[in-house]
């Protein structure tokens, strides 16, 4: 299973991408982890955010592959517990699919981007700085895979 995480944001400090690169590299080949970034929108006050976020919704369309199952990152989405994430990860991959994590940018996901999720997780109530939305996912994932494989990360 191929685990894309789709995420609005480029350019990011290089702590970001070391602490991203530390969990998905750690993570084995049948559950591989790849980030595509989203170029976001360019925002300035009178910006049209609506608009922004349309196009930006767009581009996470094109970016998502074929026959691959969608979640969407959301605060209104369902709180999984690390254990229920990794329930999730086994259902995922005894689907024989590949999952699709997309995380919009500042204000959000587009609609368009919601509609074709067949589930939206919500990583807290709090909103995290997207740079480090990626970090925690990625770690919840390596997390959630340990618990799979009994691996002594999780204790």
């Amino acid at each position: 299973m191929q685990i894309n995480l789709i995420s609005v944001g480029n350019r990011m400090p290089g702590w970001v991408q070391q602490g991203y690169d530390e969990y998905a590299k750690r993570l084995p080949r049948e559950c591989e982890l790849v980030l595509k970034e989203i170029t976001p929108g360019k925002r300035t006050k009178n910006s049209d955010v609506a608009r922004i976020v349309k196009e930006e919704g767009e581009r996470m369309l094109a970016a998502i592959p074929q026959n691959t199952h969608i979640v969407t990152l959301d605060i209104p989405g369902k709180p999984w517990t690390t254990p229920e994430l990794a329930q999730a990860m086994q259902r995922w991959q005894e689907s024989g699919q590949h999952v699709s994590l997309l995380i919009g940018g500042p204000e959000g996901l587009a609609e368009s981007v919601k509609q074709l999720a067949r589930e939206s997780w919500s990583l807290s109530k709090l909103t995290f700085p997207h740079p480090l939305v990626r970090i925690v996912v990625a770690e919840q994932l390596y997390r959630a895979w340990s618990i799979l494989h009994n691996h002594p990360y999780h204790r």
